[in-house]
This record gives C-alpha cells, sequence and structure tokens, in this order.
C-alpha cells in the first residue's frame, strides 16, 4: 500500500510532463498539419507569455523573430537561450516549461518528429551539389538534413531532387516547379507558413519580382 502511495503521485507526475503542447496553449500553439512523418506547429506567442511543463519528441524549430526565452526543465533545472530571426535549430525529445523573455511577441515553426531517421539522404540529384548558388546546409544529423534555399527575382534552378521534407516559407513565395514529367504546376506559399513536400524531383523558378527564402527540412 505504501508502494501505491507513492507511485501513483509519481505517475501522475510524470503524465503531467508528458502534457501536449497543443491543447495546452490551443490559443497559442497551432497544428499546420500532420501525418506519419511529422506534427507541424505553429507558435504565435505574446509578450512575456508561459507554457507550462509539456513534452516535444526530437524537433527542428525554425524561429521568425528574434528571440529570448527561460526553459525549466523537469529536474528543477533552468536555462536561458537567444536565438536570432531566421535561426533553426534542432533539439531531441524534451520535457520542459517556457517563459518568453522577449519584449516583443514570439514566432515561429516547429517540426515534430515521429520517426528516427535512417541517418542519410536518399537524393541522387543533391541541389547542393548540384546548385550551391541556391543550396546551402543548414544543419545535417541523422535524423534531417535542413537546407536554405534563396532565388532573387526571377531566378530559376537546375534538375534535382529531394527526399520528403517539410519546406518552411521565410517569405512570400510564387514558384513554377518544372517537374521530371514535363508539367510546370505553379505553387504560392505565405511567409511563415509550412507545407508537406514528398520527395520527387523539380527544376524551381521564381515567378516575382521579390527575393524568396524557403527553409527545407529534409527527412532521413
Amino acid at each position: 500500500m505504501l508502494f501505491l502511495r507513492l507511485a501513483i503521485p509519481a505517475l501522475a507526475t510524470a503524465a503531467a510532463f508528458a502534457q501536449d503542447v497543443v491543447p495546452l496553449a490551443p490559443d497559442r500553439v497551432k497544428v499546420l498539419f500532420e501525418n506519419d512523418r511529422v506534427r507541424v506547429l505553429q507558435f504565435n506567442e505574446p509578450v512575456h507569455s508561459k507554457l507550462s511543463m509539456h513534452s516535444h519528441p526530437a524537433t527542428v524549430a525554425v524561429g521568425f523573430t528574434a528571440d529570448h526565452s527561460k526553459y525549466t526543465f523537469s529536474d528543477g533545472k533552468t536555462k536561458e537561450e537567444r536565438s536570432k530571426a531566421g535561426q533553426v535549430d534542432y533539439s531531441k525529445a524534451m520535457t520542459h516549461a517556457s517563459e518568453s523573455l522577449n519584449e516583443g511577441p514570439s514566432q515561429a515553426i516547429m517540426v515534430e518528429l515521429k520517426k528516427p531517421g535512417a541517418g542519410a539522404s536518399k537524393a541522387a540529384a543533391d541541389p547542393v551539389k548540384l546548385d550551391p548558388k541556391h543550396y546551402k546546409v543548414v544543419l545535417d544529423n541523422s535524423d534531417v538534413r535542413v537546407l536554405r534555399a534563396k532565388y532573387g527575382p526571377h531566378e530559376n534552378s537546375v534538375m534535382h531532387e529531394h527526399p520528403d521534407a517539410v519546406a518552411v516559407f521565410m517569405t512570400d513565395n510564387h514558384m513554377k516547379m518544372n517537374l521530371a514529367d514535363g508539367s510546370s504546376p505553379v505553387s504560392d506559399g505565405k511567409a511563415h507558413d509550412a507545407i508537406w513536400t514528398p520527395a520527387g524531383k523539380h527544376l524551381p523558378e521564381n515567378l516575382s519580382d521579390k527575393a524568396t527564402e524557403v527553409i527545407l527540412i529534409e527527412l532521413k
């Protein structure tokens, strides 16, 4: 009986630490989309907002604002972090509470990874090798490779391929995707939005009079 009395509070505490952030703060955290590989969350947090203890699997976070945050972990330890607008970070599975120390609102996309990566990219026609002018590696590990793609007005790439990926739009986006089958669909994206992009070959062309920037989170 003594064991049960001790175990029940411990289980309750563990359950609290496993709290999903979406029902915890539905006014600030929105699910953009979800499939068997990822869940993609959009964060819009007001000045000095707080989130109580919650958990994430391994994640890639793309920040749209310069942020100053304080994290409190399940063991009671705390940590402050600063990040720049446009910064991309990878985190292993974690449980924490968070507090925004910003003097302004905070905006970010968080891509939660549901499956461990295979440790290697499967794309043969690698855009980083074929078109280094437009594609740069931001980070690379056993779960993901993250690319930053930048196109000037009316610039185009060469035919290349990507594995399954999440595209996060840093700017508005108006592109023509010339595909391997000869078709050329036009796609539009809004800044601070994200979409799922299945594996495939294409030759992107910026149809806009403005430069465009996209973060591509390739899954391994």
